[in-house]
């Protein structure tokens, strides 16, 4: 199997995760998250599902721990709806990469002197 192979079907895993997070799950815990990216393996039997949340650390541990929760069905409904051999295997991670962004913006913002 390819890579390329693995990217494109992260790629439709992710749609499909981003589908049910509108539709599908109604945990209360998971809050305004944004799904970043799905990293898989070549043999597609493991999956790392990398998000991001609006709110601060507790917010983020709650996402987190309904995500966990709900990993059993995302996993069925993903190999489901896209027809795959195996289920993978997912966890879920917090992305710090748009955080990282923000405070950089912001320090920009405060080197750059402002014209009048």
């Amino acid at each position: 199997m390819s890579v390329r192979r693995a990217e494109r079907v992260g790629e439709s895993v992710r749609e499909v995760i981003a589908d049910m997070l509108l539709r599908d799950l109604k945990d209360p815990r998971i809050g305004m998250i944004t799904l970043t990216t799905v990293e898989l393996t070549d043999d597609l039997k493991h999956a790392k599902v990398y998000f991001s949340c609006v709110g601060d650390e507790s917010a983020r541990q709650r996402s987190l721990e309904g995500l966990c929760s709900a990993a059993g069905f995302i996993r069925s409904q993903v190999t489901r709806r896209l027809k795959l051999r195996y289920a993978p295997e997912m966890s879920f991670h917090f992305d710090p990469t748009l955080e990282e962004a923000e405070r950089l913006a912001g320090l920009l913002r405060d080197v750059v002197p402002k014209e009048d």
